[in-house]
């Protein structure tokens, strides 16, 4: 039987809630979702859309690393956005991360995200 193993690292910014970074089972991990916090200062990013993205995928990156896990083991990402006349800037920078064999995702906008940011991603990676 699996075992559920919970994953936090200081290189991302810490829950900010009753939640874990991750949560590993069997070969699967389990990335709760991340907003462009500054993991050292907790400070979030406000100087466009474009840095908020690539400060949640750095965040993102960083738990994946402390799992053992990178980008290419992601199967699946859902993303939150505050507007959909963000995605397209979304989407190019997400495309940095996930070069090859992209992932399974989900891009939706909601009324609002946490502390009033515009991006939040959330995703699942496996391993053999």
């Amino acid at each position: 039987m699996a075992q559920k193993e919970i994953l936090n690292t200081d290189k991302a910014p810490a829950a900010i809630g009753p939640y874990n970074q991750a949560i590993k089972a069997d070969k699967t991990l389990y990335v709760s979702g991340q907003i462009p916090l500054i993991p050292e200062s907790m400070e979030l990013i406000t100087t466009g859309v474009a840095d908020e993205a690539h400060q949640v995928l750095k965040n993102v990156g960083a738990i994946l690393k402390n799992a053992g896990y990178d980008y290419s083991d992601v199967v699946k990402t859902s993303i939150f956005l505050s507007s959909m006349d963000y995605f397209a800037t979304v989407n190019e920078v997400y495309a940095e991360y996930f070069k090859d064999n992209q992932p399974a995702r989900e891009c939706v906008a909601v009324k609002t995200l946490p502390k009033e940011v515009n991006v939040e991603i959330s995703v699942i990676a496996w391993k053999a």
